[in-house]
């Protein structure tokens, strides 16, 4: 036993020095577990290395079966923690949305309010503005970083996913330290870091057909760039009954799209563009397909830059439009999209 927790000893400490992630740390010392039963199990009585070793099998498997019921029950108490009782970094202050902007806040913005299109007054209308992203993941991570940093009064952000390793390629908002944790609070601290003037309203679930209508009615835009079909079109739902602006954008591979989704303005809602899913195979998910790392943080900006022309009046947004991006070919399109009279979704709005 002396011998093994050595070992172990000395494979998380040498892979600590070297940033191996936890993950492959604890497979590693699984695997010397293993090494040790397998010995025990082969090696004939009364070698010195038998007896190092501990001589019985039965004694490691059971220590083994005693850590693997401990391991799952850790992690079945953990998930049934409610997110508000989880240790966070301290709450920062109540912000008031509606009081002029302070000296802090004027050096932070000086770059929006020198543009002839925010100014002041722009700024301010971000500072009331609430934001709903849907997707803390490639497409969410930029958007949310880039609300944050200008100054978007609330931020809510919703999501059941948690960080893994393989999500860093893309996903610029989480560090490697946040493998495991819930992408939502992960953003929430990164974005808390970039700037205390706002606030962060963390949803540490999916987005589904029976929150969406009282959810989306508390924001004024929501942003959906999620990688679920059906995910897209409760939120378009949602977005067209309370008459909310929809900033919708999708990638794969090297190619991105992004549209401004708003019936109430008299352009097209997501079901007049695509009103029926994808056949199998036609469209898979990033895991899949992949997709190049800076392609999220491409239209991701985009996104969030159309978001921001909504709330302070600048500009001519994509209402009507929609860019396609090709990172490959280091080129981009736009395209007219219009609304269907006959969409189930918004055939009925004025």
């Amino acid at each position: 036993m002396g011998l093994f927790l050595l070992l172990a000893g000395l494979i998380w400490g040498v892979g600590h020095l070297m940033r191996t992630p936890q993950q492959a740390r604890w497979i590693m010392i699984g695997l010397l577990y293993l090494m040790i039963v397998a010995l025990l199990l082969v090696l004939p009585e009364g070698v010195p290395l038998r007896e190092t070793l501990g001589e019985s099998a039965g004694n490691w498997l059971a220590l083994g079966a005693l850590g693997f019921a401990y391991s799952v029950g850790l992690r079945k108490l953990r998930a049934r923690v409610r997110p508000e009782n989880r240790p966070i970094p301290a709450a920062p202050p109540v912000i008031d949305a509606d009081a002029p902007l302070n000296d802090a806040e004027l050096d932070r913005y000086a770059r929006h309010i020198v543009l002839r299109e925010v100014g002041g007054t722009g700024q301010r209308a971000l500072k009331r503005a609430r934001v709903l992203v849907v997707g803390a993941g490639g497409l969410g991570a930029p958007v949310l970083q880039y609300l944050a940093g200008a100054g978007v009064g609330t931020v809510g952000v919703i999501d059941d996913d948690t960080v893994s390793v393989s999500n860093l390629q893309r996903q610029i908002i989480h560090r490697e330290e946040d493998v495991g944790r819930a992408k939502v609070f992960s953003a929430r601290d990164a974005m808390r870091k970039l700037n205390p003037h706002v606030t962060v309203r963390p949803y540490n679930r999916r987005f589904t057909r029976d929150i969406a209508k009282a959810l989306v009615a508390e924001y004024d835009l929501v942003i959906d760039g999620s990688d679920s079909f059906d995910t897209r079109r409760a939120v378009n739902a949602a977005c067209v009954a309370a008459g909310v602006p929809l900033v919708s954008g999708a990638i794969a591979q090297w190619e991105g799209q992004l549209s401004v989704f708003d019936p109430a303005h008299g352009a097209p809602c997501y079901a007049c563009v695509f009103p029926n899913a994808p056949a199998p195979g036609l469209a898979p998910a990033c895991a899949e397909a992949g997709v190049i790392g800076p392609l999220p943080g491409i239209v991701g900006a985009m996104m969030a830059a159309e978001a921001i022309k909504i709330l302070t009046g600048a500009g001519t947004p994509l209402r009507g439009q929609m860019v396609i991006h090709d990172a490959l070919e280091g080129e981009s399109r736009r395209i007219a999209v219009q609304r269907r009279a006959d969409c189930a979704v918004c055939g009925g709005v004025a």
